[in-house]
């Protein structure tokens, strides 16, 4: 019988420890051929599309897919969960929290392997419920005792800093533009939902690690690609999905400012086998999509713990 685990069963049993530890096993699984990922497919719909992402863990015998419909009204997000090894469908778990909370992971761990040891202060771009779990993972892995936020509404971004400053525990407050937020920032998060750039070259200094979280489309820009360009080390969760999907990217290579060989899967950098950074003073990008691989990883983890606990509904 399958396991229905719906968005509180998730709530309940998913932590942001739990979930950068899954995460960061699932990118050190696809450095070594363990995991196979399957870039997003997209079906184009009236009012919005059908999204269809995979991947398989060999070792740890799954495999499965996320779907969902994005439209302008809404979106529901589902991972069905199969056993690798004959044993059928595992579980159906409703997936909104799932996907907050590995995106927020994804960012943690580069953040882990790309900033500077000593990053205390961040900049949030952005105060959507993304957001949330962007600062908290990046916050879980550096000694994060400062942070601003903006977004182009001033009451989203005095809740945002109100509400986290609460639940993290830290310094958080809200500026009244992107360059007042990012100035003086050791990790700048873009997190939003902006088709032209919202963080531009100018705005980077020596030392910073950028996570680029908001934009998985070719339509849509939250860098300029002067700050792409600047970045001594650039990494992305998956190339071939950002050869499609990271329009950042794409336009960097397409004016011949970037090659894809620069551009390495986080994977090689949490193994060592690129270094994520060898001084003080780079500048580090990581481009986050959003791949299949680090739903699938925090899946099979919940699964594991909802059968422990008896948590879900047998179906």
């Amino acid at each position: 019988m399958a396991l229905y685990l719906t968005e509180s069963d998730v709530g309940h049993l998913l932590t942001m420890e739990i979930a950068l530890e899954e995460v960061e096993n699932a990118f050190r699984a696809q450095a070594s051929g363990d995991i196979v990922n399957v870039p997003r497919a997209r079906i184009p719909l009236e009012r919005g599309s059908y999204n269809l992402m995979a991947a398989a863990w060999h070792s740890r015998g799954v495999v499965g897919h996320k779907s969902y419909v994005a439209t302008r009204t809404g979106v529901g997000f589902h991972v069905m969960l199969y056993s690798a090894r004959g044993d059928g469908l595992l579980a159906i778990i409703e997936a909104s929290r799932l996907g907050q909370m590995r995106t927020g992971a994804a960012s943690g761990v580069a953040t882990k392997y790309m900033a500077r040891a000593d990053a205390g202060s961040v900049a949030v771009i952005g105060a959507g419920y993304q957001a949330k779990t962007q600062l908290a993972a990046v916050a879980a892995v550096r000694p994060v005792r400062v942070a601003r936020v903006f977004s182009r509404t001033p009451a989203h971004r005095e809740a945002f800093a109100k509400e986290i400053s609460t639940a993290l525990g830290i310094q958080v407050t809200a500026a009244v533009s992107a360059e007042a937020c990012v100035d003086g920032a050791d990790v700048v998060v873009t997190i939003t939902g902006a088709t032209e750039p919202v963080l531009g070259g100018e705005m980077l200094a020596p030392g910073m690690h950028i996570n680029a979280a908001g934009a998985n489309s070719w339509l849509r820009r939250e860098l300029d690609t002067q700050a792409v360009v600047m970045a001594d080390v650039v990494a992305t969760d998956d190339v071939a999905q950002a050869k499609v999907e990271s329009a950042e990217l794409m336009r960097a290579v397409e004016t011949g400012r970037l090659t894809w060989g620069r551009v390495h899967e986080l994977g090689d950098i949490v193994t060592g086998r690129v270094p994520g950074r060898t001084t003080g003073e780079q500048i580090t990008l990581f481009e986050s999509q959003g791949v299949a691989l680090e739903d699938i990883a925090v899946a099979a983890r919940l699964y594991d713990l909802a059968m422990e606990r008896g948590t879900g509904r047998k179906l």
